[in-house]
């Protein structure tokens, strides 16, 4: 079939000529789109904001990372009064020393992270028992520790995982002092951020599918890892549902190929809805009818026009092309 896309001028049931502007009527896959701008960056709490890595150790701050520098698991955070302090992973911190015939949730995660490190433990034991004790020793040995057996509580900061450090709040030199905040960090995996206007929040889902335009132009793949719960107006407008948006954050398929990117503008659209046999016009051939409901006027044999109701369904916006149903 054909049909006729609007001119400006009204449709009529029949036209006596065939009509200049006229498109096929396909069958195919739409989708529906959501576009917006968004930024790349590195993945950090569900909220998006940094981790804070949290001193326990008193004296003077001898050595320290910078900003864009990569801790992993096991490897010396920084120092103080030159004896080093680690990083490890997990989301208990420090808030006790570890000694043999301690257990709890935070042992656990010691013998995770020296079995992880290769060191003789088992990886879900929450108790410290004397192989714990033994592989710390060595792992104090390598990282010019006293060899102990026990992790003090200012011998380590815990993190969820392994740290790129975004910023770095203590000064070299400057007094370290238990509980403040030595340095922020993220993951080092990038991700994008876009901000949902109320109009789109029930529409993106977690699992989407999204292409993503980054500076020069290049696109990756990615989809939706998880959306915030917590809506925020935007910096100068007032504190209205209308104005409130909710974040969203899309995981790169090919994290690498964004890699030397930060805090950079992207253009992202997330593919909401799909559907993969649809007839489908272009949106300018939709006429309005009288009394409601849309038609399109189809040209059949001789270059007759008619116009036929049609159901709408689903809009494709970066086609223009609409699903519909009718005779």
């Amino acid at each position: 079939g054909v049909v006729v896309t609007a001119t400006g001028k009204e449709a009529t049931s029949a036209a006596q000529e065939p009509p200049a502007n006229t498109a096929p009527v396909e069958r195919g896959e739409l989708s529906a789109m959501v576009s917006l701008d968004g930024t790349l960056t590195y993945r950090a709490r569900s909220d998006g904001s940094p981790y804070s890595a949290i001193n326990q150790a008193g004296g003077t701050y001898t050595e320290l990372p910078d900003a864009g520098d990569k801790v992993d698991c096991g490897d010396v955070f920084y120092r103080v009064d030159d004896d080093p302090v680690l990083l490890l992973c997990g989301t208990v911190p420090a808030y006790r020393d570890l000694h043999i015939g301690d257990e709890g949730n935070d042992v656990r995660q010691l013998n995770r992270n020296l079995h992880e490190l290769g060191y003789d433990t088992d990886a879900d034991d929450n108790d410290f028992t004397s192989k714990t004790e033994k592989a710390l020793e060595k792992l104090q040995h390598d990282k010019g520790f006293d060899e102990t057996g026990a992790l003090d509580i200012d011998d380590a900061v815990f993190l969820p995982k392994s740290a790129r450090i975004s910023k770095v709040t203590a000064e070299l030199g400057g007094s370290a002092q238990p509980g403040a905040v030595v340095a922020q960090a993220t993951s080092d995996t990038l991700e994008v951020q876009v901000d949902l206007e109320a109009s789109q929040q029930g529409e993106v889902k977690k699992g989407d599918r999204a292409q993503i335009t980054l500076p020069g132009n290049k696109s990756v793949t990615g989809k939706v890892e998880r959306l915030g719960r917590v809506a925020q107006a935007p910096a100068g407008q007032d504190d209205t549902v209308g104005a409130a948006t909710i974040p969203a954050y899309i995981s790169l398929d090919k994290p690498k190929q964004a890699s030397g990117l930060d805090q950079a503008p992207v253009q992202v659209d997330i593919t909401t809805k799909g559907v993969k046999s649809a007839l489908s016009v272009p949106v300018t051939a939709l006429v309005g009818k009288s009394g409601g409901g849309f038609a399109v006027e189809v040209v059949r044999d001789g270059g007759l026009g008619e116009l036929v109701a049609v159901e709408l369904g689903l809009f494709d916006t970066s086609d223009g092309r609409v699903e519909v149903e009718g005779d």
